[in-house]
């Protein structure tokens, strides 16, 4: 796992598939994402080397239920103590309930989808004790009151994460970047690509500076401007997706 350092607040974590955020509030943190199966026990033993320890870890916030995002949840929590928190449609996904619905793939999509798969570890995902259902609207304790904001699309029960003091906004997989060159682009492997478009739009207007993706690298100026032309969107057959979704 690689660690980048974004804003003093701020680190990316990088795994070999999909990625994390770890922000920072004082003592305590918290974690945007969990990786794949078995990247908990790899961010909790990283903690140390920011100066942290697994319990100054409060929440895992997850953007949706894919298990790129949510693999690792469960582990963190055991090893941390840490909630664990989702919007309540994706919610029975992650705690292993039911299989969530898989996406509705374009054809470009099939064969992309289908190496990515290859290189998520195998097993199944420790489901957490418990999560903790959000809604459009809930705000949350850190970065000076994170705004949870229902982005459909992805998932049913997709969020995006919006730090209005801060100016940083957390898409999840609605926006991703491109791996040849960090373009960024509309996420794939949707369940309503249309739906996505609309969440899309809706992110482009709350005016933040910094959007942290799901896969990909980073908007770190201006990335409002950058969200809003991604909301009038990309042909049919756009893009390879950065990974599993």
């Amino acid at each position: 796992m690689d660690i980048i350092e974004l804003l003093p607040r701020l680190h990316l974590l990088r795994f070999p598939v999909g990625q994390a955020y770890l922000w920072h509030d004082g003592e305590e943190s918290t974690l945007i994402d969990a990786g794949v199966i078995g990247s908990g026990r790899t961010i909790a033993e990283a903690l140390p080397a920011l100066g942290r320890a697994p319990r100054d870890v409060r929440r895992v916030v997850l953007t949706h239920f894919h298990e790129d995002h949510a693999g690792g949840a469960g582990e963190f929590a055991a090893l941390s103590g840490a909630e664990v928190l989702a919007h309540h449609l994706d919610a029975p996904f992650i705690q292993g309930e039911r299989p969530g619905p898989p996406p509705r793939f374009e054809d470009w999509e099939r064969p992309v989808h289908a190496e990515a798969v290859r290189h998520l570890p195998e097993g199944t995902p420790v489901p957490p004790p418990a999560v903790t259902g959000l809604a459009d609207g809930d705000v949350l304790g850190f970065g000076g009151g994170a705004q949870v904001i229902h982005v459909p699309g992805h998932t049913d029960g997709s969020i995006a994460l919006f730090l209005p003091a801060e100016g940083v906004l957390f898409t999840g997989d609605t926006v991703a970047a491109a791996p040849a060159d960090g373009t960024p682009m509309p996420g794939v492997f949707n369940l309503d690509r249309p739906q996505l478009l609309a969440s899309i739009s809706r992110l482009a207007e709350l005016g933040a500076e910094v959007a942290c993706f799901g896969h990909g690298a980073p908007v770190m100026t201006g990335a409002s401007a950058v969200l809003r032309s991604l909301g009038q969107g990309l042909p049919s057959g756009s893009g390879p997706h950065p990974g599993p979704a």
